[in-house]
């Protein structure tokens, strides 16, 4: 696991840690929007976390990273993502899909028409390209396939933003803060509104309250993975049992001069399995 001096813009927790601190939240959350959307924001609230439940225990739900709520405008939701697992690639697009439905369900009150549903721009920043076509931007928005030039609002809009993209033109200080939230070092900090940017990310850094934060996170994690190796273990354990009473029922078996029908029967009744598994297991001892 990373120090907290090692963390970049596009882990989670310094992100989170960043925009919600209580000095520089609104105001670094703010410039990262109006560099991705080249347009002034207005006043800010920001939910790092932001946590749709499930409508029941056997229903998804989702936790966005930074969840922001636009005064009287838009909201946004932005997430730093380095998941690069071909599976997690392949259904990126219908995650994004929950996300902005679990937003949109989140915001509608009883009573409400579906005129008054706000906008709700999702916007993932990923160290891995999410298409293949080296861009550094992929805006994506509903449409109409037989009419492309039909004019088509629904006020969802989704925004990938592949940090090392390259293609399509993309606007100078975009390709540097994206740079510097993949490599955030003073290094990299090469425009004024980005220095700025990386004295909020140090003040944070050095804040006690966050490195306690980042210190408790650690240990949580610790006590997950410890976890799961116990319960790994102690399924290896089981295994290792199940596999030697199959072994050894077979060898007992062969030594009595048993046929490979009495050994299946035996084997099905023992481990109460059917009898294609148990041709299985015979053949593995063969």
């Amino acid at each position: 696991m990373k120090t907290l001096e090692e963390l970049n813009l596009v882990d989670d927790f310094l992100v989170n840690s960043l925009t919600s601190h209580k000095i520089y939240g609104e105001q670094s959350a703010r410039y990262i929007l109006e560099c991705i959307l080249h347009r002034q924001i207005g006043k800010l609230t920001v939910v790092p976390q932001r946590f749709f439940c499930g409508e029941n225990l056997e229903t998804h739900g989702i936790r966005l990273d930074v969840y922001l709520d636009e005064e009287n405008g838009e909201i946004f939701d932005i997430e730093p993502d380095q998941n690069d697992g071909k599976e997690e690639i392949v259904s990126l697009p219908r995650r994004v899909r929950f996300y902005h439905a679990k937003i949109d369900a989140g915001n509608l009150t009883a009573g409400d028409t579906y005129g008054s549903l706000r906008n709700v721009i999702v916007i993932f920043i990923t160290t891995y390209d999410p298409f293949g076509l080296n861009r550094m931007v992929y805006t994506i928005k509903n449409c109409c396939i037989e009419v492309p030039e039909l004019e088509y609002e629904d006020g969802a809009q989704t925004i990938f933003l592949y940090t090392r993209g390259r293609e399509g033109n993309p606007p100078e200080e975009l390709k540097q803060l994206l740079h510097y939230m993949e490599h955030s070092s003073i290094e990299n900090a090469s425009t004024e509104n980005l220095k700025k940017l990386h004295r909020m990310v140090t003040a944070v850094k050095r804040d006690g309250e966050v490195g306690l934060a980042y210190m408790k996170s650690f240990e949580r994690e610790e006590r997950i993975r410890r976890q799961g190796e116990e319960e790994g273990r102690k399924a290896g354990l089981e295994e290792g049992k199940k596999e030697g009473l199959e072994e050894g029922i077979i060898k007992l078996s062969r030594k009595l001069g048993k046929e490979d029908t009495e050994i299946l029967s035996l084997l099905q009744e023992e481990l109460q399995i059917g009898e294609g598994q148990a041709k299985r297991i015979l053949e593995k001892y063969q």
